[in-house]
């Protein structure tokens, strides 16, 4: 079975690239701001939904009022509108936000199908360019890629994305048939074999450069060469951070899928917590990040990934006897059950929790959201998440 992956590199344009991709970008960026308008506004006058065909046609009736449309290639330029159609159709089915204008301060990308570049022995040569690009190839492309992305952050690096059909390699045996993991803040994470992840809190790291970095740029004058450096040095600082994060998720969950034939996790409310007072730490700690890659390592190399209710007390049940006890605040990392007087580590035993309930759930016990909390929905999810994990150790 094969799945579709994303390789990305780094690469040094030229200066003539550079200023056909920045045209290419900004092309591209205008026909997406133009057809969003055009759908925005035919839903609020007529009540209309504009197809990805309807809005084909516009194109050329654009390519005559702005003719600089045509100084680069015709395929990104088409992209953008399938991009745009994509992104309603997951507003639509509730899976990602509505579709947003793009600003010319955004990290700028841009996408080339297999008719707007040449792949030919190992070299990249995208349409209306001379010469291939100087790609810093940090590994191996497996295949011949589909599409092309090239992209422009805000710290100024150039990327290229290739998008290729992979056949992932076997995982090895795993060494624990099942594993229970509890996110945390203190702890990234704290699984049911014993194992803690320390949370690096990588913004926190930088948090002292990165204020002098925005004070230093606050000082200057709006529109100047001098604001432009001041906010390249902050940009820098944030993708320094976002490239340790992104590196310490991959390794971590690669570790788990290779070690574990299934991973049990708790479905957590992101975009509520981050209501909370502990945002800045809950987006530093990107537990959707992780989750997201756990996810799709878990459909390539054939793991299960269980998801328990949200409304799960693992934190507040007895791993011992089930007994589901009151709120704790955060603050109080061990506590003892009334009913049997064990001691619990709060992260320790809200692991061995999650690990019972994904059996449960596996098993076929669903976990059900309790109409009033702690009545006997809670309480019986608990004793049954404690019995199938004491007839797992018998």
């Amino acid at each position: 079975m094969t799945f579709a992956a994303g390789y990305r590199y780094r690469f040094d344009p030229t200066p003539e690239q550079a200023d056909l991709l920045r045209r290419t970008f900004g092309c591209v960026r205008v026909v997406y701001n133009r057809a969003l308008y055009e759908r925005e506004t035919a839903w609020r006058e007529r009540r209309e939904r504009i197809p990805f065909k309807v809005m084909s046609r516009w194109l050329p009736v654009w390519k005559a009022e702005w003719p600089w449309l045509a100084e680069v290639s015709s395929v990104p330029v088409q992209q953008t509108l399938r991009h745009l159609e994509a992104g309603y159709v997951r507003f639509f089915q509730r899976l990602g936000g509505k579709p947003r204008f793009k600003s010319r301060r955004d990290p700028q990308a841009a996408t080339f199908m297999k008719t707007g570049f040449r792949w030919r022995d190992g070299e990249l040569t995208l349409a209306l360019m001379n010469q291939p690009l100087a790609i810093r190839w940090s590994r191996e492309l497996p295949s011949a890629p589909s599409s092309v992305t090239i992209s422009l952050d805000a710290a100024g690096r150039w990327h290229v994305t290739f998008r290729v059909e992979v056949e992932p390699e076997p995982a090895p045996e795993p060494l624990r048939p099942a594993i229970g993991i509890d996110l945390g803040l203190m702890r990234l994470a704290v699984s049911s074999d014993g194992a803690s992840v320390a949370n690096p809190r990588w913004l926190r790291q930088r948090q002292h450069r990165l204020r002098r970095a925005q004070r230093v740029l606050a000082r200057k004058k709006k529109g100047s060469k001098n604001r432009e450096k001041a906010r390249r040095a902050v940009a820098r600082l944030h993708a320094r951070v976002a490239d340790a994060r992104r590196d310490h998720h991959h390794k971590l969950s690669t570790r788990w899928i290779r070690e574990n034939q299934a991973i049990h996790v708790e479905t957590l409310s992101l975009r509520g917590l981050a209501r909370t007072r502990l945002a800045r730490s809950l987006y530093d700690a990107a537990w959707g990040s992780l989750l997201a890659m756990l996810r799709y390592k878990a459909a390539w190399y054939v793991r299960d990934l269980v998801a328990i209710d949200r409304f799960y007390p693992s934190t507040r049940a007895c791993s011992c006897c089930g007994t589901v006890g009151p709120k704790r605040a955060l603050h109080v990392r061990t506590w003892t059950c009334d009913a049997c007087g064990v001691t619990h580590d709060r992260d320790v035993n809200a692991s061995h929790n999650i690990l019972a309930a994904g059996h449960a759930v596996r098993a076929g016990a669903h976990p059900r959201r309790s109409p009033v909390e702690g009545t006997s929905d809670a309480t019986g999810l608990a004793r049954c998440a404690s019995s199938v994990k004491q007839e797992l150790a018998a």
